[in-house]
């Protein structure tokens, strides 16, 4: 957190301890449905981070990241639907499901760039989504309802229990920014950021970019895919729903509100922006004439998101 200022600093240490006590403070304000909610708030947070990685530090922009969010989620339900609820076979298969279809879709669409790159992606991304849709005995558009959760084996371990739940994607959630913090700041992040700012010098004193960006890929595409097996369990469903364009364009947005190219932007963007989706929906059911152009006014006069205008203010007080 050291690269922003101290309100952006003070603002992110607020959101996670809204998240560390919630399963606490909640319960004891009679409104224990916010630790389910607040729990889905963190799992789009660990998304975003996996898409800031690449999108904030890489500068590839893809229109089709969510699909990494119905592949891991997909994986458990399906495998849950075969009988097999062990976590120890169902948690890895997802996440390297997850990844080798990152390494799939980045081997292609890292062959093109600009426009070019996000209208790929996100057709590959469409490509999974209607195969979900037209697979019948998995529930098609419908879904598919997963009637048990991971099991891990141990008795004093269950993801049954709301409190486990919650505090197993919680310690994920640091997990995943403490794993991109290290990526962004070793020999590896130097030329992704490198190659963000110009492909073609870095390339051109003997240093192969392709090859950071597909790895970064395959890496976001995983952190992804743990969403998704996360989302699976909390909710006790899979849908299509979960890996369609828009809810791609929804994690750009948690990105691009929270601020690019920061560790927490992208938790607190998601936070932001799903507890305004919640308070909004609670008002009027066209709440999205109301959210939209708020969105569209951050990304004009809010350079750098939450993160950037906290630390602008900072420098001029």
């Amino acid at each position: 957190m050291g690269e922003l200022g101290k309100p952006a600093n003070i603002f992110t240490a607020l959101v996670l301890v809204i998240f560390a006590l919630t399963p606490i403070v909640a319960p004891a304000l009679d409104e224990s449905f916010y630790v389910i909610v607040f729990a889905r708030f963190m799992i789009w947070g660990i998304a975003a981070v996996s898409l800031n990685l690449i999108m904030g530090y890489g500068g590839l922009i893809s229109f089709g990241h969510a699909v990494y969010l119905g592949i891991g989620a997909y994986t458990v339900g399906i495998l849950a639907f075969h009988g097999v609820t062990s976590a120890w076979i169902q948690w890895p298969l997802a996440i390297g499901v997850s990844g080798l279809v990152a390494l799939v879709f980045g081997a292609i669409s890292l062959r093109t760039k600009g426009v070019y790159f996000i209208m790929i992606t996100l057709a590959l991304a469409q490509m999974i989504y209607f195969l979900s849709v037209s697979a019948e005995r998995y529930g098609s558009d419908d879904g598919l309802s997963i009637l048990a959760r991971s099991e891990f084996g141990v008795s004093f371990f269950s993801l049954n229990d709301k409190t486990t739940m919650y505090y197993t994607i919680f310690v994920f959630l640091l997990a995943s920014v403490f794993v991109s913090w290290r990526l962004v700041n070793s020999r590896f992040g130097t030329v992704m950021r490198a190659a963000k700012s110009n492909d073609t010098r870095v390339q051109s004193i003997g240093v192969g970019t392709y090859r950071y960006r597909l790895t970064a890929f395959v890496i976001a595409g995983m952190m992804c895919g743990i969403a998704g097996l996360l989302q699976a369990n909390l909710e006790s469903f899979v849908s299509p729903d979960m890996m369609s364009w828009h809810r791609s364009g929804e994690l750009i947005f948690m990105v691009v509100l929270g601020g690019m190219s920061t560790l927490f932007g992208p938790v607190t963007g998601a936070f932001v922006f799903l507890m305004l989706s919640e308070i909004l929906a609670g008002l009027t059911i066209h709440w999205h004439i109301i959210f939209g152009p708020f969105l569209v006014l951050v990304v004009i006069f809010a350079r750098g998101g939450i993160a950037g205008l906290l630390t602008r203010r900072a420098d001029r007080d």
